[in-house]
């Protein structure tokens, strides 16, 4: 393969949402009133299940261009209404616990894998994160990007073609040229019908500990199937 440049879904393949958002929620409990009752898993599994419907309506038209901050901080005032404890969560907090998507932890193959691949191709995030976003995580979580793309740069949300288009595009490259790496084979499907590489990376703890990852099959034509990063490195020669 002529590849130049890999790019990353980022939440899931690079770096662990669910954890994150679990130690924040419960760190944030233990030191305020009325929120020892939560169950942090249960909310980290609905804030994300929120996150395509919110993607949708800004695909569709339904609401203004609207950055992944803001989608998660609409949601996450809806959510802490429907677990029965808006009022224990003041503005302040509200910001706080956004602030954690920017705060995640990578998985523990991540940095290593990122850092050999790194030595021999072009690597960045293509996320419906924002760059803000994106950045913060990435100063505090180690991962070596050559730059930072994001939905935000071009204002579509994944899987818009637009999106993944964008990388090739700023980069100088065709298509063909440009992996698209990632957990899920919804956006890998999306990314190989623009013409795109796609190498998946299986993530089975990526709604908790003793998951599974979907097993490909043959009508994915995919590219690459690995375990890890490092794996992925081996099979790209880096």
């Amino acid at each position: 393969m002529d590849v130049g440049a890999l790019i990353f879904d980022v939440f899931g393949t690079v770096v662990d949402w669910r954890g994150g958002i679990i130690r924040e929620g419960q760190a944030l409990a233990d030191s305020r009133d009325g929120l020892s009752g939560v169950d942090w898993p249960a909310f980290a599994d609905a804030w994300r299940g929120r996150y395509q419907p919110s993607l949708q309506r800004v695909r569709g038209g339904e609401q203004p261009w609207t950055n992944l901050d803001g989608l998660h901080r609409a949601s996450l005032d809806e959510l802490l209404a429907e677990f029965g404890v808006a009022a224990a969560v003041d503005e302040a907090d509200r910001e706080h616990l956004v602030g954690a998507w920017h705060r995640l932890d990578p998985w523990p193959d991540s940095v290593a894998g990122l850092e050999r691949l790194k030595r021999r191709y072009i690597i960045a995030p293509l996320s419906n994160g924002n760059v803000a976003l994106l950045v913060n995580m990435a100063k505090r979580a180690g991962l070596p990007w050559d730059l930072v793309l994001s939905a935000e740069l071009v204002r579509h949300y994944k899987p818009d073609p637009e999106t993944y288009l964008s990388a090739p595009g700023l980069l100088g490259l065709r298509p063909d040229q440009v992996m698209l790496v990632a957990a899920h084979l919804d956006d890998l499907a999306a990314a190989r019908s623009v013409g795109l590489r796609t190498g998946y990376v299986r993530r089975p703890d990526e709604w908790g500990p003793g998951g599974s990852a979907p097993e490909p099959g043959p009508d994915d034509q995919l590219d690459v199937v690995v375990n890890s990063l490092p794996e992925l490195a081996d099979h790209l020669g880096s």
